[in-house]
């Protein structure tokens, strides 16, 4: 199916039901409108889910079709359904969908972690300038291994929560800006890659890595998906596609949203593990080894979230990034 020309074959029937909703109050007229007009969307949907791979139009006939749903029917009741239904089937979806932009900025932010890690390493000037003698001695000796266990693991983990959580929000409520994600992005990996620089330098790698993989390959990970889903909101503005910006960016923005309420499990569960494991007494191949878990677990959820949404498709997803 073209999915262009579908939408533009009933775009305006949406826009009228949009419009219907945010208003306070009906006249009779508008209610038997609103009502042939929920019918309408809802069979739209369910040929777009069928017929469609695009993600970004379901999501938007979804939230179009339930809020008319409530509206029509008057009806505000909750379901223990819903938040199930988010956690098994939308979010994993909306992971796969915006792939292509956080697997980018992995991407990218892993190969400047690295470069500058090792600039930092093999560039004793750098690291002078970076520290003083004093100041790495107690990095190297003291500081780093002592952070993970300074405080009562229950409050750690709400305090690595807190934060983790403030930095993906600052990614995706500044996405529509664009160059703050990139700071934000840019800031996490020069402090990760000056740290191990200057711990490799000191021929401490083996502790920085043992320390830092177990919660930082989800932790990291949630930053990116954080950062993509920012990005692309951002470039949503710049380039909304066949719809109007401020259509595109409402639609853009729920998706979003979603994906804020997500990644706050995901740093939930990396910030367990830096409280509860990272700082424990297992050997360093056990501890990095459920950080690895975590992460491939993380994966197969994203892979779930392909698999249902080549399932609406019907069809190979060519394309889960735009």
């Amino acid at each position: 199916m073209d999915v262009d020309a579908y939408s533009d074959a009933h775009r305006v029937e949406w826009d009228r039901l949009e419009a219907l909703l945010r208003r306070r109050r009906w006249t009779v007229e508008e209610a038997d409108e609103a009502l042939d007009l929920y019918r309408h969307v809802a069979t739209h949907l369910s040929v777009v889910r069928s017929s469609s791979p695009d993600p970004s139009l379901v999501s938007r006939l979804s939230s179009l079709v339930a809020r008319a749903r409530a509206a029509v029917t008057d009806s505000s009741s909750w379901s223990w359904r819903d938040p199930l239904r988010f956690v098994t089937d939308e979010f994993p979806a909306a992971l796969a969908a915006s792939a292509r932009w956080w697997v980018t900025t992995a991407l990218c932010s892993l190969v400047a972690m690295v470069v500058t890690g090792w600039w930092v390493a093999t560039s004793p000037g750098v690291a002078a300038a970076i520290s003083t003698p004093e100041q790495t001695r107690r990095l190297v000796d003291q500081e780093f291994a002592s952070y993970y266990s300074s405080n009562p693991a229950g409050s750690f983990a709400a305090q690595v929560w807190t934060n983790n959580a403030l930095v993906a929000a600052t990614c995706l409520i500044t996405g529509i800006l664009l160059l703050p994600v990139l700071w934000v992005v840019l800031q996490n990996v020069v402090n990760v890659a000056v740290v191990g620089g200057i711990m490799t330098a000191n021929d401490r790698l083996d502790l920085f890595l043992g320390l830092i993989v177990p919660h930082g390959l989800l932790e990291l990970t949630a930053v990116f998906v954080a950062a993509g889903a920012g990005l692309k909101l951002g470039w949503t503005w710049i380039d909304p596609g066949p719809e109007p910006r401020r259509t595109a960016l409402a639609r853009q923005g729920r998706v979003t949203a979603g994906m804020a309420l997500g990644l706050a499990g995901v740093l939930a569960v990396s910030g367990l593990i830096e409280a509860f494991v990272t700082p424990s007494g297992l050997p360093t191949w056990a501890r990095i080894g459920i950080g690895a878990l975590a992460e491939v677990g993380f994966i197969a959820y994203v892979l779930r979230g392909r698999r249902l949404l080549r399932s609406r498709a019907g069809v190979p997803l060519a394309d889960d990034g735009s």
